[in-house]
This record gives structure tokens, C-alpha cells and sequence, in this order.
């Protein structure tokens, strides 16, 4: 004991000294340094000079000295007069008369100390008597700790905006230390005596006190703002939080030990196991983080966001990620998704018919997306308006703009939707991002709507940079491809000519008529087949189209099918009659080129289907396997890319020359693939009978948009 009591009175020696020190610095840099024109400057050199003195006298003496409560009691005489030449400032001391009286009683109550100071030093000879001149004292203490924070509540509260400003450092400090003696002495006199822990760290609350003071004497004390930032909030917020939770478990703790024995050891271990659990299972939790960040965010900030830390983050983000590996839409969708704290994200773009397909995904594996993701009234409308969709506004019912009757059903049944962020470039819809409800749910107001806006534009920038520099380069890659073809085309030719003439004197001077007559099959069929592949790589790459006619699409599947069937396993899976407009020899081989894709794609002994079917209006081939599939980024940036192939040794150009022959003839290549679970192309085109009311139509429309 006796040597806890020595710790005690080191502490109190040492804060104290350091009080007294700060209190001596601060009313020096006041003296020299502060405003000499405001009423309360004199007045807080004073105090804080006094104040000085009185923590000498404790650190040298005691707090329970004669001296030391002589000096407390001109410490408070001295602060109760700052507090009075505060209401100078805009004039109130004069025009609020009913102060003064309380002043005046709370100077009354300080003269009182001085009374029973005297019957303490005099009278007080026995225990008794000295117990109640220290309730007595006490007590006096907090009537003027109470009466001076109501002073100073009037004091601010009634000040106008400008004064305001000047006073709140000063008004501060008061309410710290008057707030402090109200506990301390509240605490005394309750316990009926001076409470260790407590009078030492008066101390260190007088040295605290002693910064505002100093800043609030100042001319530029008006400006100064304490401005803590976004993450320093939320630690602070976070450790206060933390701390009430040990000292409410503390305290539990501490209660259950009241039951004395076995089964209040018993109950306490318990219980502190209990609670040790609970903080690891929620402390580290996303929704407790986000749920601190929002409060604090709420609370004490004007603005939502830190707008310098998001940008920084933000320019982070899409310049390298966190990821090496990740694509420039992975990217673009996090950078969103940081934004609003969102645990994942879907990228939209517009393929090259215009609709609004799946592009990307940023750990959001388990959505399903269907091809046609978008109505295109909802991507129109996201274009004419830029507006942010709220998906739980629709699903409560709120309707802006008439998105509520587009709203496609794979969002709207999906609780993990929460918005929908368009990417406008020149006021045109690129794309969409749909963002993933946060882990702390709230609602979007106008800061999300302006902060998400302005990034969805930007993003739009950068994917349309990339877009336009994936073209450059494809560009250059085809010009590098056409060249070398030309001189293909040149030597395929001579050979040709070569061929022909060789035919041609052979059915001259060949003596053996079985020789000639093989030869010359060989030779013709030869020529037939360079000259075929000279008439193709004479189309290849151009824009012209290739000529219809009717095809039956049952008889086109069975020529490919019976080119495989012996290397593979394939099957027509549905036969319907639909015959079309089309180009038999192109579209047989745009066929084979996705009929070699499926079953390289395929295991040796997983089969491939051809279903040919009919909707009335058009008539359709798939080509389905159940290979290893492709991912949506694959299909959208590299699948119909020239020169980007999946294959070791692929050249990467079946997809493309697929496709493009296939628009060549007026038809259509659609593809659906999902990694692990295989591909489905699908190859349509208008029927011959409805061909001429089709082409009408999509005539009329164009002449409608131009």
C-alpha cells in the first residue's frame, strides 16, 4: 500500500509540474502573441498565471493542503471573471443583466471555501467534524462547476454566428475543465474523500486545456477548424467503440465475481470466454466496419466523401489495381464499387448491334445474366436522362422515369442489386454498371448520384480509349495480313495458270490414255480447288454481299455432320424445315469453322449437336458442346478477334471469318458460353418466304432514325 502511495504522489508531482508549466507557456504566448483587443484577454492571463500557481502549491505541497486550496480558490474566482469578460465580446454583459446575479452567487459560494477553510484549520478536531466540511466543500465545488457550464452554455448558445467562432476554442477549454471538476468533486463527495486516480489526472487536464486557450486568443482563431480526416475518424470511432465494449465487459465481469465461490468463478470464466468469442466473430466483420464508417461519416462530416481520397484511389485503382491480372473492365467495375463500398460488380457494354451484353465481372460469380441483359428502352432511356436507378426504388414501387415496366426481371429478383450506374461518352450509352448491395445498407442520396455520375463518365472515357486503341491495332494487324495475302493470292494464281497449261498440254502429248485420263482429273480437280480458294481469299475481308438463294438449312447441317462422323461424335438433335435466304457454299463454311471450334473445345468421347429449328420468321443452326466453355470477357474481346485464339496452335481467325461471312449474307451470329458447362453458336437467318417483308421493315426503321 505504502507503495502504491508513493506512485500516487510521483504522478501527481509530475502532472501537476507539467500543468503548471503548460498553464505559465500558454498565458505567455497570450501576453505576447494574442489579441490585446479582445475584452477577455487580460482576464485568461490571469486565470491561466493563477492556475499555474495552484498547481505548483499541489505539486509541492498536496492537493489537500492549506495553500493549495487557498490557490484553488483564486483559480476559480479567477476563471468564474473570464467567464463573465467572455459575454463582452458581442456586448451581453451589459444588455444581460440577469447574469450578474449569478455570477455574483457563484463568487458568494467561492467565499463560503474560505469559511469552512478556516473552520477546517480551527475547529475541525475530529473526524467528524472534518468529514463534513469536506461534503460541505464539496459540494460547493459542484454548484460552481454546474453554475459555470450554464454560464457558458448561455454564452454560446446566444451568441451570434460570427461571435461564435471567436468564443469556441475558449469555450471549449472552460467546459473541459469545469465539466471535470463537476465529475471530480461529484466523485469526492460521494466517496467522502479526494479520489487518487482522479487528482492526478486533473493535472493532466489542466495541461491539456492550456492548447485551446492558447489557440482561442489569437486573431486567426476564427479560421482554425479541427478537421480530423475520414480515416482518423473511423479509427477513433472504432477504438471508442472497442474501449466501451472491454469496460462494458469489464464491468459485467467484475458484477458476476459479486457471487462469491465456485459458481461465481465458474460464471465469470464463462461469460468471458462468451464475450471473447462474440468480439472475434464481429470486430473483423464487414458489416460492423461498414456500419462504423457510415455512422461516423453521418455524424461528423459535412460531405459523404473525402472527394482528394476517392480520386486518389480511384486514379490507383484504374491505373494498376490491386491485381495485376485484372482487365481494364475488372478494374473500371472496382473503381465503382469502392466508391459506395459495394462487395462486387457487373460491367454492361454494347456489342455491335447495339444491345447491352455482359463484359465483365468483378467477384460476382454466382448471378446468372441472360444474353439479351438490357431492354433496349432501359439502355435509351439511362442514355436521354443519365440518371442513377435505385433498384429497391422499383422494387418499392417508385417510378422516375418509366424504368419500373423495363426492369428486367434478373435484377429486380436478385436482393444483391442494388444500383444501376450508366457510362455515358459524348451523351451516348456505352455501358452499365450494376453494383452489389453494400455489407451496411443505406440508401443513395444526391452525393452518390453526383460522385457516381461524374466516375461513370470517366470510365466511359477510358473504355472507349481502349476500344478505339483495340481498333488501331487490329487495323494495323489486318493492313500486316492483307499484305501478306496479296502475295499468297499472286503465287496462287501462277500456280493455277501453271496447272492449266500443264492440263492443257497433256491432252496433247500424253501417249497412255489411262495415264492422261487420270492425270487430267487430277490436274482439273486440282485447279478447281486452287481456284476455289483463290475466288475466296479474293472475298475474304471485303464488305460486298455474297449471293442468296434458297438453302435448306436440315440439308446444309447434314453435308457438315457427314465430314465428322468419322472423326468425332455428332448428332442432329432436331430437324425442322427452314429454308432461307442464304450462300449454300459460305454458310457451309462458316459452319465447319464452328464445328472444328466445338470439337476442339470438346473431350474426345463428349459429343457434339447441330438443332435446326424454326420460329416461323427466321430459321436458325446451333452448334452446341459441352467443352470447357468461355468466360463473357473472352467472348466480348477476343472470340471474333482477329488473331486472338484460345488454341495453342490456333490462328484466331475462324470465329471472325464466321461471323463475317455469315453478316454478309443478311444473317446473324449469336454465342452463349459458360466456363466449365460448354458453348452454344447460333447462326440464323430470315426465312426466303418473309425475307422481302423483313428487309421492308428494317429499310423503313433506318429511314425512321436517319
Amino acid at each position: 500500500m505504502e507503495g502504491w502511495i508513493e506512485i500516487w504522489m510521483l504522478g501527481v508531482f509530475g502532472l501537476y509540474l507539467v500543468a503548471a508549466a503548460g498553464s505559465f507557456l500558454a498565458a505567455l504566448w497570450i501576453a505576447t502573441r494574442g489579441d490585446k483587443d479582445r475584452p477577455d484577454h487580460k482576464a485568461i492571463i490571469g486565470a491561466l498565471a493563477v492556475t499555474s500557481a495552484w498547481c505548483l502549491c499541489v505539486a509541492a505541497l498536496g492537493p489537500a493542503a492549506a495553500l493549495s486550496s487557498v490557490a484553488e480558490i483564486l483559480r476559480d474566482f479567477a476563471w468564474i471573471l473570464v467567464v463573465y469578460r467572455l459575454f463582452a465580446n458581442d456586448g451581453r454583459h451589459e444588455t444581460l443583466k440577469p447574469i450578474r446575479p449569478v455570477v455574483y452567487a457563484l463568487g458568494f459560494v467561492e467565499c463560503l471555501q474560505l469559511a469552512l477553510l478556516f473552520v477546517q484549520l480551527r475547529f475541525a478536531v475530529t473526524a467528524e467534524i472534518d468529514a463534513i466540511v469536506f461534503q460541505l466543500s464539496a459540494m460547493f465545488r459542484v454548484m460552481v462547476a454546474v453554475g459555470a457550464l450554464v454560464l457558458l452554455h448561455n454564452l454560446y448558445l446566444g451568441a451570434v454566428q460570427s461571435i461564435r467562432s471567436v468564443l469556441r476554442w475558449t469555450a471549449a477549454a472552460l467546459a473541459g475543465l469545469f465539466a471535470f471538476d463537476l465529475n471530480f468533486f461529484t466523485v469526492a463527495y460521494m466517496g467522502g474523500g479526494l479520489p487518487l486516480e482522479l487528482t492526478a489526472v486533473r493535472g493532466l487536464v489542466v495541461a491539456v486545456v492550456c492548447l485551446p486557450f492558447a489557440i482561442g486568443s489569437t486573431r486567426s482563431a476564427a479560421s482554425i477548424r479541427l478537421s480530423p480526416s475520414r480515416s482518423v475518424a473511423f479509427q477513433t470511432l472504432s477504438l471508442l467503440l472497442i474501449g466501451a465494449y472491454l469496460l462494458l465487459m469489464v464491468g459485467i465481469a467484475q458484477s458476476l465475481s459479486m457471487l462469491g465461490g465456485d459458481v461465481g468463478r465458474l460464471t465469470q470464466v464463462g461469460f468471458t470466454f462468451a464475450a471473447t468469442v462474440f468480439a472475434l466473430m464481429w470486430l473483423p466483420s464487414h458489416r460492423l466496419r461498414g456500419w462504423v464508417r457510415v455512422t461516423a461519416v453521418k455524424h461528423l462530416f459535412q460531405h459523404r466523401y473525402d472527394y482528394r481520397a476517392e480520386w486518389l484511389r480511384f486514379t490507383r485503382t484504374i491505373g494498376q489495381g490491386d491485381d495485376v491480372n485484372q482487365s481494364l473492365q475488372e478494374r473500371a467495375i472496382k473503381a465503382m464499387a469502392d466508391i459506395t463500398d459495394s462487395p462486387s460488380g457487373l460491367l454492361l457494354l454494347q456489342d455491335d448491334n447495339g444491345s447491352l451484353e455482359l463484359a465483365s465481372r468483378w467477384l460476382w460469380r454466382e448471378i446468372e445474366v441472360p444474353t439479351a441483359s438490357i431492354p433496349t428502352g432501359l439502355a435509351k432511356l439511362f442514355e436521354e436522362k443519365n440518371f442513377i436507378l435505385d433498384v429497391d426504388d422499383i422494387r418499392n414501387g417508385k417510378d422516375q422515369h418509366g424504368e419500373s415496366a423495363m426492369m428486367p426481371s434478373w435484377i429486380q429478383d436478385t436482393p444483391e442489386a442494388w444500383a444501376l450506374v450508366p457510362l455515358l461518352h459524348f451523351d451516348r450509352l456505352t455501358g452499365i454498371i450494376v453494383l452489389a448491395r453494400p455489407a451496411a445498407p443505406r440508401r443513395l442520396d444526391w452525393e452518390d448520384f453526383d460522385l457516381l455520375r461524374v466516375v461513370g463518365q470517366q470510365l466511359s472515357s477510358y473504355l472507349a480509349e481502349q476500344a478505339g486503341q483495340q481498333a488501331l491495332m487490329e487495323s494495323a494487324r489486318f493492313d500486316e495480313f492483307n499484305r501478306r495475302i496479296a502475295f499468297v493470292m499472286h503465287d496462287i494464281k501462277n500456280l493455277a495458270s501453271q496447272m492449266s497449261l500443264l492440263a492443257r498440254n497433256a491432252e496433247k502429248h500424253a501417249e497412255k490414255p489411262e495415264f492422261r485420263a487420270d492425270m487430267l482429273v487430277t490436274l482439273r480437280n486440282s485447279a478447281d480447288k486452287l481456284n476455289g480458294l483463290l475466288a475466296r481469299l479474293g472475298r475474304y475481308g471485303t464488305n460486298s454481299s455474297e449471293k442468296r438463294e434458297p438453302v435448306d438449312l436440315d440439308q446444309v447441317a447434314k453435308r457438315v455432320l457427314s465430314q465428322y462422323e468419322n472423326a468425332h461424335s455428332v448428332s442432329i438433335v432436331r430437324s425442322e424445315n427452314s429454308q432461307v435466304l442464304a450462300d449454300a457454299e459460305g454458310l457451309e463454311q462458316a459452319l465447319v469453322h464452328l464445328m472444328q471450334n466445338a470439337i476442339d473445345a470438346s473431350e474426345a468421347d463428349s459429343p457434339v449437336y447441330l438443332d435446326v429449328s424454326c420460329d416461323g420468321l427466321r430459321g436458325r443452326i446451333d452448334v452446341v458442346d459441352s467443352g470447357t466453355g468461355m468466360s463473357a470477357e473472352f467472348i466480348r474481346n477476343g472470340l471474333f478477334k482477329p488473331f486472338v485464339s484460345s488454341k495453342n496452335a490456333g490462328f484466331g481467325i475462324g470465329a471472325f471469318e464466321a461471323r463475317e461471312m455469315v453478316r454478309a449474307m443478311g444473317g446473324r451470329l449469336d454465342v452463349d458460353s459458360r466456363e466449365g458447362l460448354g458453348t452454344r453458336f447460333s447462326i440464323s437467318f430470315p426465312l426466303s418466304a418473309v425475307s422481302g417483308f423483313l428487309s421492308d421493315t428494317e429499310t423503313h426503321q433506318q429511314a425512321e432514325v436517319a
